[in-house]
């Protein structure tokens, strides 16, 4: 049986380490652009309900070509996640760790 992948990103780290995740969200927001990834799990693995998402601004090189970027500043991510769980509040349940 195949599996439909067509929300699956490939991101490879520093190290060459490959890691595979599904796009819940992607949006312009505050000017920039932005996505939203959950590590992918396979059915046979233990599935966890509080599962942290990654957030990563999308940049442009002068060809077009995306890249995806770690956000440093902790207020632009703040600010990118408030706008991510707005645009999500019925889909998902989001838990603040306080």
């Amino acid at each position: 049986m195949s599996e439909e992948r067509d929300n699956i990103i490939v991101l490879v780290d520093e190290d060459g380490e490959e890691t595979e995740f599904e796009l819940i969200d992607s949006f312009e927001f505050n000017g920039n652009e932005y996505v939203v990834l959950l590590p992918a799990v396979s059915y046979e693995e233990d599935y966890d309900e509080e599962e942290e998402v990654v957030i990563l601004r999308v940049e442009r090189n002068e060809n077009d070509e995306e890249s995806f970027v770690n956000i440093e500043d902790d207020d632009e991510l703040d600010s990118v996640f408030e706008e991510f769980k707005s645009r999500m509040e019925d889909e998902y349940d989001f838990y603040d760790e306080q």
